[in-house]
């Protein structure tokens, strides 16, 4: 790919039936509990992309035995009954911020020396909550330099179990990566949340699939969570659904030329919170049509502005702040203050690119304001090392003429063929 990337805008309302990759959440998560469950699971449907890809290598470092088969979608993995081989480790996530978390709590069960480490963007991403979740159940685990970020060292033997208590605010992978080791702890663990939690939907997407694979949690309340032990994951073959906040770039598409698009192998049932992207979209004057196993969406002849607190959804803000400004009024985006600590800091970055095409925006601490613009203006847009940046604003390039992408191989994150398909809509 050229950089920056122009993406060449459509001239008529796009009408397309597409699929997209796996999910990268409930690809990393099959990874893990198949490297816990004892004998031989395949992970079908499966991402391959630079997160599952750190994942599975780091798997592989601890030895866990893990096949890859890219042109099937497929890992086949030979899990160890929750047992780690290798007594010492050095993991490299890059900017992953599943691995990080999940690995974290995984490396916990092993018998030996561990240290994790990430890009330098990774290294500024909160994890200290996690930690201190840990510690309260036995964990030997330090920060090398800054307390509560990577890189890290665990002394590890054993998750010892009992209670413990974890603030969520930040991240919903720390409530994740806590329960999904649980069940391998030498005693019950309960878990209590301590304020706000992000993201709730993928707690009931770690909850979905620990039944899936064997294993009960009983959930009183979204803030205590106990999971009993001498549980274990059965191994299993398990089909990951497509990624349904890859899937909302190509229903903002649909939303932003007047034109309808059709995702296969989502529907109404998905494990994922991020399908509720199209109801979004529905308040802003779209059509929705949710099957058992499709989603179809048509744009309407113009976008309507929304106030929408996106927590639960968040991975999708950018998506919709790059549409906002097609609406016939503004749009308001808020409760999404821990996204300033993903892969960029997202509030801070949106603005920005924003405002670089013409866009009046007001950003707040937890949100934004989006305004309509009648005017965009052309850009090369900067994406952080942020493929959600690049995806986004990618849509309204469809829209608008004269925008590009710079570093647009940052979607090799998540989405590593996103710009061909997203030309397919044509």
């Amino acid at each position: 790919m050229s950089n920056p990337f122009p993406i060449k805008p459509v001239d008529r309302p796009i009408n397309a039936v597409v699929t997209v990759p796996g999910s990268k959440s409930i690809t990393n998560r099959a990874l893990l509990m198949a490297a816990l469950a004892s004998g031989v699971s395949q992970i079908e449907g499966a991402l391959f992309s630079d997160d599952t890809r750190y994942m599975a290598a780091a798997l592989k470092s601890l030895g866990i035995k893990v096949e890859e088969d890219e042109p099937a979608a497929r890992y086949v993995v030979e899990g160890a009954g929750g047992r780690i081989a290798h007594t010492e480790a050095d993991l490299f996530i890059g900017n992953a911020g599943t691995a990080a978390r999940f690995l974290t709590a995984f490396i916990t069960l092993g018998n030996g020396l561990y240290r994790l480490d990430g890009i330098p963007r990774m290294r500024q991403r909160p994890i200290g909550d996690l930690l201190d979740a840990l510690r309260e159940l036995g964990c030997d685990i330090r920060s090398e330099h800054e307390p509560g970020c990577l890189p890290i060292m665990v002394h590890a033997n054993g998750l010892r179990g009992g209670k413990t208590t974890v603030a969520s605010e930040a991240s919903s992978q720390y409530l994740t990566a806590l329960l999904l080791v649980a069940p391998y702890a030498m005693d019950t663990v309960t878990i209590e949340v301590a304020g706000t939690l992000s993201s709730e939907p993928y707690i009931d997407m770690t909850l979905r699939m620990m039944r899936q694979w064997g294993v009960d949690v009983d959930r009183r309340d979204s803030r205590r969570y106990t999971i009993a032990g001498s549980q274990a994951y059965g191994c299993r073959n398990y089909r990951v659904e497509p990624d349904a906040s890859g899937a909302s770039y190509l229903f903002a598409a649909a939303a932003v030329t007047a034109g309808r698009v059709r995702v296969e192998g989502n529907g109404r049932d998905s494990l994922q919170g991020d399908v509720a992207f199209v109801d979004v979209l529905e308040k802003m004057g779209c059509s929705v049509d949710k099957g058992v196993d499709y989603i179809d969406v048509v744009g309407p002849a113009r976008l309507h502005g929304v106030e929408v607190d996106m927590n639960p959804i968040s991975d999708t803000v950018m998506t919709l702040a790059a549409i906002a400004p097609f609406a016939d009024s503004p749009t308001d985006i808020h409760n999404v203050a821990h996204i300033r600590y993903k892969e960029s800091d997202r509030i801070h970055a949106v603005a920005t690119e924003l405002r670089r095409i013409g866009v009046d925006v007001d950003d707040r601490p937890d949100g934004l304001r989006i305004y309509p613009c009648d005017d965009i203006k052309s850009a090369a847009i900067e994406t952080y090392d942020d493929h959600r940046m690049a995806m986004s604003f990618a849509v309204t390039g469809l829209r608008a003429p004269g925008i590009a992408i710079r570093e647009p191989e940052c979607i090799n994150k998540t989405f590593p063929d996103f710009f061909e398909r997203l030309d397919r809509l044509r």
